[in-house]
């Protein structure tokens, strides 16, 4: 079982600020830096540091992002289906405060000129039983979802950034749906995390759910009697930047190897507990080995 990624790919540049800027408020910048990221190659990295699991990024990049190829090859990333074009690579202005939130404006650039032909030969390279990734940074999500579902390959779809185009998609043939409190309310109504969950299993009782909550952790449910939870390590946040992408991408991993949901979403969580101690999107996300400096923090449930 293989996982392919069709995916956002970007280059992050990072300002480190007091707080995150106020409409009509100028303030200064303690650091900069410009490295790889995009939620869909940050997962790409999560679901590779994992480990042993096989992940390819199929994105596209420009002139500009060239490098990005090395440096997800270096992380463990196949790279056979991220091509290379003429339009701007996309790009990601982000804020990270002291308190470790962040603020994140998005051009889109190259991660918006798929083409259903490019992404039927992809799918050419893989069968039933792959799981495939998506997110909502890139365009052609409706065909990708129905093309996956035709080939029997489950999706993992996390509807980020939302907007109102995902109420459109074919949600129904999702098979795992990860979003966050706002993304929950945006696709159930309902404000209340544990309300959004009732409304989205019954809506999509075929379809796992996970809602993240940040430092409360995780809930996970499907149709009427499946219902699971995990909490998070209480550790000092430095930058909460990649933490969802890593849940996910860990996450999916250890579903893809074999392991029950109780099992993957301890190490989905103890994996983001880790990137929020260090600064940086893609850099940040741990391997398995890493997670040993948790037992000096303790867990809330």
């Amino acid at each position: 079982m293989r996982i392919v990624n069709f995916g956002s790919t970007n280059i992050d540049i990072v300002f480190a600020v007091d707080h995150i800027v106020l409409p009509g408020e100028t303030i200064s910048s303690s650091n900069l830096t410009r490295s790889t990221g995009g939620k869909g190659a940050n997962q790409s990295v999560a679901v590779a540091k994992a480990g042993q699991h096989q992940i390819f990024h199929a994105g596209r990049i420009g002139p500009d992002g060239l490098w990005i190829k090395d440096k997800l090859q270096s992380m463990g990333v196949d790279t056979s289906f991220l091509a290379e074009g003429e339009t701007p690579t996309g790009q990601a202005l982000i804020q990270v405060a002291s308190d470790g939130q962040n603020s994140i404006v998005l051009y889109g650039g190259a991660n918006k000129e798929f083409t259903t032909t490019e992404i039927d030969t992809i799918f050419s390279h893989f069968s039933a039983g792959d799981w495939v990734m998506l997110q909502n940074e890139i365009n052609q999500l409706p065909h990708i979802i129905r093309k996956a579902h035709s080939l029997h390959m489950p999706i993992c779809f996390n509807p980020a950034p939302f907007d109102k185009s995902v109420l459109d998609l074919p949600l129904e043939l999702i098979d795992l749906l990860v979003v966050n409190e706002v993304e929950a309310e945006g696709i159930s109504g309902k404000k209340d995390p544990l309300e959004a969950m009732e409304t989205l299993t019954r809506t999509f009782p075929n379809t796992g759910i996970m809602i993240t909550l940040g430092g409360q952790g995780v809930r996970f449910g499907q149709g009427s009697d499946i219902r699971h939870s995990f909490g998070t390590w209480n550790v000092p946040v430095v930058d909460t930047t990649a933490a969802g992408d890593t849940f996910i991408g860990c996450y999916l991993a250890n579903i893809a190897k074999g392991r029950t949901v109780e099992q993957a979403l301890e190490a989905a969580s103890a994996a983001s507990s880790v990137t929020v101690m260090r600064p940086g999107a893609m850099d940040s996300i741990p391997t398995p080995d890493e997670f040993s400096i948790l037992e000096n923090y303790s867990i809330t449930r």
